[in-house]
């Protein structure tokens, strides 16, 4: 029997890094592009989980769905708060 047959093998799928950052910029760019109100669409997503607050062009909803919603919100209060705008 072949030595590689008796041992589990691993297999690490290739990771999409995708960053919180970059995702809210594509998705906001998209749908203001489109016509859509991006900040209500975007909170609209953030507080409800539903995808379809996110449109499809330019692959926006896929890349906010690959970034977790806890990790979108810590992205936008880093730059919120970095910005001097907190006041």
């Amino acid at each position: 029997m072949d030595e590689r047959m008796e041992h589990t093998m691993r297999y690490a799928a290739p990771r999409d890094h995708t960053t919180a950052r970059e995702a809210l910029t594509t998705a906001f760019a998209a749908m203001r592009e489109k016509g859509y109100d991006a900040v209500n669409q975007i909170v609209g997503y953030l507080l409800s989980g539903d995808p379809t607050y996110i449109t499809g062009y330019k692959n926006a909803r896929y890349l906010m769905m690959r970034v977790e919603r806890d990790e979108l919100i810590e992205e936008l209060v880093r730059v919120y708060m970095a910005s001097g705008d907190s006041q």
